[in-house]
Parts: structure tokens; C-alpha cells; sequence
């Protein structure tokens, strides 16, 4: 399904930009028919995609090589709302994105880092690094839900 860095950081990206629409539905439905459990349901949602998004940027940016600049507006992109869609528009159109997965060594001097080896690990199993990826945004959603939502509690 994910065969290229590029559909899977796609798919997220506009997942990400239609969690949008259903929290800012949310936000209207709570406005104006007093229903705030549209904004818990919304967003839920977008939080835990805004989650998965973010753990996909990393993941993508490491496989692509890129560097802190487009890494940390790939990132924030899922700040703005509907930003990740022209964002990903960007990396793409810039060669940012082509390419395969990066699941053996080459003669680049990089591809002998400790990190390196573990991402191609992991990505030579996907199932394995799916699930772990998986966890770790439940467990950040987790955490976050108990903190609370951003701005406090009504």
C-alpha cells in the first residue's frame, strides 16, 4: 500500500487536512447547537492524525534525507489548517519526495550511521516498525488526553 515515501506521506496529508474539516465542523456544531462532544469526537480524531502525520513527516524526512528546513515545515504544516496538502504539493514538485525506501546500504558514507541501520531495519520489516509506530502515538495521545485539552479544561 505504502510502497514509496511519497504515497504514504500523501495519504497522511490529506487525512490530516480532512481531520481538519471535522474538528472546525466540530468547533461550528458546538457554537451553534451547543453539541461539544462534536468537538471531543472531531477532535480526537484530528489529534491522533495530527499524531500520526507528524511520526510519518519524521519517518519520511530520515528516509529522504532532507534537512531541518523542510523537516520542521513539514511538520508544522499540520498546524495550519489544509497546510499539509500544499506542503506536500511543495516537497513533491522539489524532488523532495522521489524515491524509494531506503531498505539497503549504498556506498553514501551516511548509510553506516547506527540510525541509519536501525531505520533499515525497521523498514525492511514494515509490520514491525507499523506497530511500533502505531504505539508510540497512542501512548503520546494517551498522555496528552490526560494532560488535558489545550487551553484547559471548560
Amino acid at each position: 500500500m505504502f510502497r514509496t515515501p511519497l504515497n504514504l506521506f500523501r495519504t497522511l496529508a490529506v487525512v490530516e487536512a480532512i481531520t481538519w474539516t471535522l474538528l472546525i465542523g466540530g468547533l461550528i456544531l458546538r457554537a451553534t447547537s451547543d453539541l461539544a462532544i462534536a468537538v471531543t469526537i472531531g477532535g480526537g480524531i484530528h489529534g491522533f492524525v495530527f499524531l500520526a502525520y507528524g511520526a510519518t513527516a519524521i519517518l519520511v524526512a530520515k528516509n529522504q534525507r532532507w534537512g531541518a528546513g523542510p523537516t520542521v515545515v513539514a511538520i508544522g504544516s499540520a498546524i495550519v489548517p489544509y497546510a499539509t496538502i500544499p506542503t506536500e504539493l511543495w516537497l513533491h514538485r522539489s524532488g523532495r519526495l522521489d524515491g524509494a525506501w531506503r531498505l539497503a546500504q549504498t556506498d553514501d558514507p551516511r548509510d553506516g550511521a547506527w540510525h541509519d541501520r536501525l531505520m533499515r531495519w525497521f523498514l525492511n520489516r514494515p509490520w514491525v516498525l507499523a506497530i511500533l509506530l502505531v504505539l508510540a502515538v497512542v501512548a503520546i495521545f494517551v498522555v496528552l488526553l490526560i494532560l488535558g485539552p489545550p487551553g484547559g479544561r471548560d
